[in-house]
């Protein structure tokens, strides 16, 4: 079954790819604006081997990485600290939905007043955006802890850092395994987006300065490797859930099968 699936998105795959080079070929699409899949991926061999691309994708994961790594902690500690301490959920509520909505988009032209093109930029923008993504993540994973089992672990006498542990964290880790999955590529859309709009180092910036110069298939090539990046990211935080829950019924129910 899954070398079947395998193949059937190999052979999809191909059919995108032979038909992006067909609809410019053909002329439905001005070449200009729409180039074949040959020319787009001559440009990607040609900026696979420039070295400021490398420096380029290094500078974008950097970004990417370091505002998940603040937003993952940040969420996961201030999420448990509103979970546990009495009334500070409720107190935090109306807070939390009123600064949850605000597009980190938004936040721009702040950001370029306080850091300009600095990499804190990219990081306040990216931190904001993920940090909710983690924080009503670890909210929802604490609501549903088995009241049955918190009294029991009271009434064996476990103080308030035994509950979180041996009760609190298990039931909300696949909560928090989610919201790391969907913050990292709310982050990686944030990096890209940043670097696009305010000119940060990065490939958002190369792409639009490949915009501005009229290189196009150059353009599409830099939008293919951010695509790629999102696929590895997707890939790499599913495998990362399915280690951390390995005992967790859902991934051994997936395994399974």
């Amino acid at each position: 079954m899954k070398g079947a699936n395998l193949a059937l998105g190999a052979a999809g795959l191909a059919a995108f790819l032979a038909l992006g080079e067909a609809v410019p070929r053909l002329g439905l699409a001005k070449e200009a604006y729409f180039p074949p899949t040959s020319r787009i991926a001559g440009a990607l061999a040609d900026e696979l081997a420039d070295p400021a691309f490398w420096t380029a994708l290094g500078d974008t994961l950097t970004g990417w990485a370091l505002g998940l790594a603040i937003a993952v902690g940040a969420g996961i500690v201030a999420g448990v600290i509103i979970s546990v301490v009495p009334h500070l959920r409720e107190a935090t509520a109306s807070t939390i939905e009123f600064l949850r909505p605000i597009p980190s988009v938004a936040l721009i032209p702040l950001a370029v007043l306080l850091y300009g093109t600095e990499l804190r930029s990219v990081l306040l923008l990216v931190v904001y955006a993920s940090f909710w993504q983690i924080l009503i993540q670890v909210l929802y994973g604490v609501q549903d802890v088995d009241p049955v089992a918190e009294e029991t672990a009271r009434s064996y006498g476990l103080g308030t850092w035994a509950r979180i542990r041996h009760v609190l964290w298990p039931t909300a880790l696949p909560y928090v395994m989610t919201g790391v999955r969907l913050a990292a590529a709310v982050a990686l859309i944030l990096v890209i987006t940043a670097e696009l709009v305010i000119g940060a180092p990065g490939l958002g910036a190369r792409i639009a300065v490949a915009q501005t110069s009229q290189a196009v298939p150059e353009m599409y090539a830099l939008i293919v490797v951010t695509g790629v990046l999102g696929l590895l990211i997707n890939v790499g935080a599913r495998s990362v859930e399915r280690r951390a829950l390995a005992w967790h019924q859902s991934v051994r129910g997936e395994v399974a099968v």
